[in-house]
């Protein structure tokens, strides 16, 4: 009996050991939010018509509802992507937009009433300087991470890759263009553009200097200016947030041509797992990363700040990733509630910062694309906890809510939270941040809470919805994510 009465003593030190009791100040305002969460859509074959993720996916686009969705026309799909794939020669152009322009309406069409961005991010391989032709499947749907390479401009006056991106451009929104022999080319369409953003990771795809892609950037948005003057224009779209050598050329007003506008910056994040460690322990580095991140976006924001501080950020790729080896395997079920856990947790970090756009990567990712940033299953089109996270906050968080300031250092803790007052109400957004349960001691007020869950047991489903128990005590599943609602 004494025996039995020392294990149950444990056993309960254990379990107060591992509740956490969480107060909040609803006084305390920290901020007002002015962060919109976010998506970005890369073009693939997997969201071409025929596909088997096509209504899927496109479906999944427009519930989700975000501001800001980012579509990216990006270099491994030349012929998605890439409008002019050989140069004249002077009997006659390659303009062909047929593959092209499904793919940007279907991604318009979903995004139907919100605001978004357009980026035709590759420049065609021949308009710069290579040993030897660079070539390009002639299949669509084959993936040529091969197009790339060349640092140098044949015309380093910039003109050619600049009048190729104006006619791009005036396909859009100028119905037509006239080409580079004289000849007209008439698309039909008038679109409104909000955002227009300049290359992708310049600094990777073509190894291309702060100066010599301020330059670009200048001629282009000249250009592009002059038709559509109400157009905004995203600059850097940098990979290499370590080092601000460019973020201090760009932001700097000095390096620009007098009235070219910066209207906001762009750079990228993934949090990657070392092939030295077991997945099991990616829930520790994935974390640590962020943080690492977080400090880095700081000193970005000091220099933002500093030099141009009118110019709004972008975050518009942010994800995670696994090994190599790992992408090759069937990824772990768990794997994509960890990752919206993660991105969950960079929403909390960066709103705090007034990052303006905090957008997960990306809509469709499969074998030989990037699978780990998918948020969607490429098997059977359903959307995976990464979409029904981003969904979960895109529903309950906006710009204009006020920020609580956290009253529990996160360091000491096994999950992350933040507290906000939105014009729905109190709400409260917490974040396991470990692979086991976690069991948390809410404030009264949260009685009887509205509970939303995104965690195992959702799945491949929207966040679960149930009632906060009559202790006010949550039970975190591994990796969940949950916004608790106070009744008014």
């Amino acid at each position: 009996m004494k025996n039995f009465l020392t294990v149950i003593t444990l056993l309960c030190n254990i379990c107060c050991f591992a509740q956490s009791s969480l107060n909040i100040n609803w006084n305390n305002v920290q901020s007002i939010s002015k962060s919109s969460p976010s998506m970005l859509v890369v073009v693939n074959a997997k969201l071409r018509k025929g596909s088997n993720m096509y209504d899927g996916a496109y479906k999944a686009l427009r519930d989700v509802r975000v501001e800001h969705a980012r579509f990216l026309a990006w270099y491994p799909y030349p012929k998605l992507s890439v409008a002019e794939l050989q140069p004249p020669d002077g009997k006659r152009t390659y303009w062909d937009f047929s593959l092209i322009d499904p793919l940007v309406f279907d991604f318009l069409n979903a995004s139907k009433g919100h605001v978004t961005h357009i980026d035709f991010s590759t420049i065609p391989q021949w308009m710069f300087k290579t040993t030897k032709p660079v070539p390009y499947p002639a299949d669509p749907d084959e993936i040529a991470f091969n197009y790339t390479g060349g640092s140098e401009f044949r015309d380093s006056t910039l003109k050619e890759v600049t009048d190729y991106f104006v006619r791009v451009f005036s396909w859009y929104t100028q119905g037509g263009f006239t080409d580079e022999l004289g000849k007209y080319h008439k698309s039909g369409h008038y679109l409104k553009i909000p955002y227009w953003e300049i290359l992708n990771e310049p600094e990777l795809e073509h190894h291309i200097k702060p100066q010599l892609y301020t330059r670009l950037y200048d001629s282009i948005v000249t250009a592009l200016r002059k038709l559509s003057p109400e157009t905004k224009f995203v600059g850097m779209s940098s990979v290499d947030y370590k080092n601000p050598t460019f973020f201090e050329y760009f932001l700097n007003p000095k390096n620009h041509k007098p009235g070219v506008p910066i209207d906001m910056i762009s750079y990228h994040f993934y949090a990657g797992g070392s092939v030295k460690q077991p997945f099991e322990h990616f829930q520790y580095s994935y974390y640590d990363r962020v943080d690492h991140f977080v400090t880095s976006v700081k000193y970005i924001e000091s220099i933002r700040k500093r030099l141009n501080p009118n110019v709004k950020v972008t975050l518009n790729e942010l994800g995670t990733f696994l090994t190599d080896e790992m992408r090759k395997k069937p990824i772990p079920a768990s794997y994509w509630n960890l990752a919206s856990a993660v991105y969950a947790y960079m929403f909390i970090e960066l709103n705090k910062l007034g990052i303006d756009v905090i957008s997960s990567s990306q809509l469709v990712g499969y074998p030989g694309q990037y699978p780990d940033v998918s948020m969607m299953n490429w098997e059977n089109a359903k959307p995976n906890a990464r979409y029904w996270t981003l969904k979960l906050i895109n529903d309950n968080f906006g710009p204009g809510d006020k920020l609580i300031e956290p009253e529990l250092e996160w360091n000491e803790l096994d999950y992350a939270y933040q507290a906000f007052i939105t014009p729905k109400g109190k709400k409260l957004l917490i974040v396991n941040k470990r692979n086991t349960n976690t069991v948390i001691k809410l404030p009264v007020d949260f009685k009887r809470a509205k509970v939303s869950t995104v965690d195992d047991i959702s799945g491949e489903n929207a966040a679960i919805t149930s009632t906060l128990a009559q202790d006010n005590v949550l039970d975190m599943k591994p990796n969940a994510v949950s916004v608790l609602t106070i009744n008014k």
